[in-house]
């Protein structure tokens, strides 16, 4: 009789206390820690073995290399500029011109190049060129170094001599940032061009010199360095993450969109914590 009247307090506390987890949520979690945590170090060493071979060996057969990074800007970039030019034309009829009949509606027009310098020229200009050179541009990288890692090509190539990173992921790096850095800079003067031009249409009372002047006044010099400096990160981070995905790990024909699907997750996770430091770096300076 003792030991049941002393079970019965151990049972009431053991009621009170939460349930413990599952073991098999235990090991789920544990499992994609462990994942993440090799992710982020097979992306960090590819990333740094990339960086040296750019600083290393750029000048090294520039006859084969630098028509390699051309042909990846011509891709990345001039590829896109009708996608781009639609996409400006869009965001500025649809967000600028609102925004500044908006404001002249509550007489506030004079934050008008403000506003469009926070939320164009800062935020979604870089974001949507980078998003857009992913979509078209990074995915096709994946399926083409996946594929012929599957097939073995990347393994003749080292046989040959030559370096996988120094003749397939090089170019692209430098290809895809400066892509993004000029089709961002073309988004932007499309979107401020077509925004205006709506605003005009809805006889909004501003006139264009009062326009460009208030962009002027909102622009700063950090603005110009830190757009220059996040579109190029950002075409950088679209390269490495979709060549990292494509050559760093022996692939079958059938894992290619596996890796496709990845390299486009990591892509966007990575391009939105990269916003977040620059939005910090904006409010501090």
């Amino acid at each position: 009789m003792k030991p049941a009247a002393s079970s019965a307090p151990e049972e009431a506390t053991k009621s009170l206390l939460p349930n413990p987890l599952p073991p098999a949520y235990l090991n789920f979690v544990g499992r994609k820690l462990l994942r993440f945590t090799e992710t982020i170090h097979g992306l960090g060493a590819f990333a740094l073995i990339t960086l040296g071979v750019v600083l290393t060996k750029y000048r090294r057969a520039p006859k084969l290399i630098h028509p390699l990074i051309r042909y990846q800007i011509h891709r990345a970039g001039i590829r896109l500029l009708p996608m781009v030019s639609f996409l400006g034309l869009a965001l500025g009829l649809v967000i600028i011109g609102q925004t500044v009949s908006l404001l002249n509606r509550v007489g506030a027009q004079s934050y008008a190049g403000t506003v469009m310098v926070t939320v164009v020229v800062r935020e979604l200009g870089p974001i949507l060129a980078a998003l857009l050179v992913l979509a078209r541009v990074g995915t096709a990288n994946v399926i083409e170094l996946g594929t012929s890692r599957a097939l073995g090509e990347v393994e003749a190539l080292e046989a040959l001599g030559i370096d996988p990173i120094h003749y397939l992921v090089m170019p692209r790096v430098i290809g895809l940032a400066l892509s993004i850095f000029s089709l961002t800079i073309y988004l932007i003067l499309t979107a401020l061009m077509s925004g205006y031009l709506f605003a005009f249409l809805q006889d909004v009372p501003l006139q264009l010199g009062d326009y460009f002047g208030q962009l002027a006044n909102a622009l700063r010099w950090q603005d110009f360095v830190l757009l220059g400096l996040k579109t190029t990160l950002f075409g950088a981070i679209i390269a490495i993450v979709t060549c990292y995905q494509g050559l760093a790990q022996p692939l079958r024909i059938e894992d290619v969109p596996g890796a496709t699907t990845r390299a486009v997750g990591q892509c966007v996770v990575a391009c939105v914590l990269l916003d977040a430091v620059f939005i910090v770096v904006y409010l501090v300076i």
